[in-house]
């Protein structure tokens, strides 16, 4: 376990040290979790909206074409950027 401290700004702000974001993978515009359990704090980053909803519905329907998927992607995708950048 690593250990690494750093400050609250007068916001409530912190800057997660450069170590790990690159750890957790994440970049500027991320979204973050806190988890909160036993007086501890973890944070994880958030995962994409093709991640959290992916197999989340299940179907009788026929499977989506390679072309369907390849649109529902870039849906997905566009819907994240407009979120990240509060569109």
């Amino acid at each position: 376990m690593r250990e690494v401290s750093t400050i609250v700004t007068r916001k409530g702000q912190v800057t997660v040290p450069v170590d790990i974001r690159r750890e957790l993978g994440l970049k500027e515009g991320d979204r973050v979790i806190f988890i909160a359990e036993e007086g501890k704090v973890r944070l994880t980053r958030a995962g994409s909206i093709v991640g959290r909803t992916a197999g989340v519905f299940k179907s009788h329907r026929r499977p989506l074409t390679a072309e369907e998927l390849r649109e529902a992607a870039e849906r997905a995708m566009a819907e994240e950027s407009d979120e990240r950048t509060g569109s």
